[in-house]
């Protein structure tokens, strides 16, 4: 889209790191192949989104900059950008069941780090008829 408004380059900048691991505490993440940083390296995803370059914040700064905030913080759940789970019970294995416990068959049926979209084209051409007739 940038592209095509006419910019010649194309930066992607980011205020965290690349989210690469779901979370399993509670929040409702996509899966690791539905993650675009998963098993992928920054030229990857420049290539997937189109863009130049990639500029992340650094995990350690950002915890950094968080401790000078609060030094009492003893430690970070940062397992969605370095796969580190805090309990130390989750692996590969438990993120293959939990993820297979979604009961997403099209999720199963993808490849393997595929990209999944949503289809943000709201109204349609038969969706217009519908509208009008409502209206």
């Amino acid at each position: 889209m940038a592209r095509d408004a006419g910019a010649k380059k194309v930066y992607f900048a980011s205020a965290a790191p690349p989210v690469r691991f779901p979370n399993v505490y509670g929040i409702d993440m996509p899966s690791r192949d539905e993650l675009l940083a998963t098993d992928r390296t920054d030229e990857e995803i420049c290539q997937e989104i189109g863009a130049d370059a990639l500029i992340y914040q650094d995990l350690e700064a950002l915890e950094a900059s968080v401790l000078a905030l609060n030094p009492n913080i003893k430690e970070f759940d940062s397992s969605c950008f370095d796969g580190n789970y805090v309990t130390g019970d989750v692996d590969a294995a438990y993120l293959d069941r939990i993820e297979a416990l979604r009961g997403d068959l099209t999720q199963m049926k993808r490849p393997p780090n595929s990209i999944t979209q949503m289809d943000l084209n709201l109204v349609g051409a038969d969706d217009d008829e519908a509208i009008e007739q409502v209206s």
